[in-house]
């Protein structure tokens, strides 16, 4: 099995951090305005990245220290992959430690996905700060497959 993983400092507290990670309005903030569900422990979330299609996740924890999701729709790739987002408080900063694991191959989409996500990652940590998220449909496009 195969991960992705980022390491992101974010200057803002740690509930804060953690509100952009377990909340619909703070996902849509930063990965596609289009989110709807339900973001607590045991529900079920829909982003939608219109026509490329929609991805559809348990929500298999949320505490303050985590959160974490497990594919069940979307690309088959991330069929049965889990997305987890570990917070930690270090120093004056809040450490994002994000994981989306258990990819079955290492391929060409896993390449794609690592960059897109510490995009969209990257953007959440600039929205955090006081600047300014780009989230779907306004994401940066890094190649022909977005």
């Amino acid at each position: 099995m195969y991960d992705i993983r980022h390491r992101i400092g974010i200057n803002a507290p740690k509930a804060e951090v953690q509100r952009a990670f377990a909340t619909t309005e703070g996902l849509a903030s930063w990965w596609t305005l289009d989110t709807e569900g339900d973001a607590t422990e045991g529900g079920k979330l829909v982003f939608t990245f219109g026509d490329r299609g929609t991805v559809t996740v348990d929500v298999i924890e949320v505490t303050d220290d985590r959160v974490q999701w497990r594919g069940v729709a979307g690309p088959d790739e991330w069929t049965g992959t889990t997305f987890t987002f570990d917070l930690a408080e270090e120093g004056d900063e809040t450490v994002l430690l994000f994981t989306h694991g258990g990819w079955r191959e290492q391929a060409p989409f896993l390449a794609h996905c690592t960059s897109k996500w510490g995009a969209f990652l990257l953007g959440a940590k600039s929205l955090l700060e006081g600047g300014q998220a780009a989230p779907y449909p306004g994401d940066l496009h890094i190649s022909s497959w977005d």
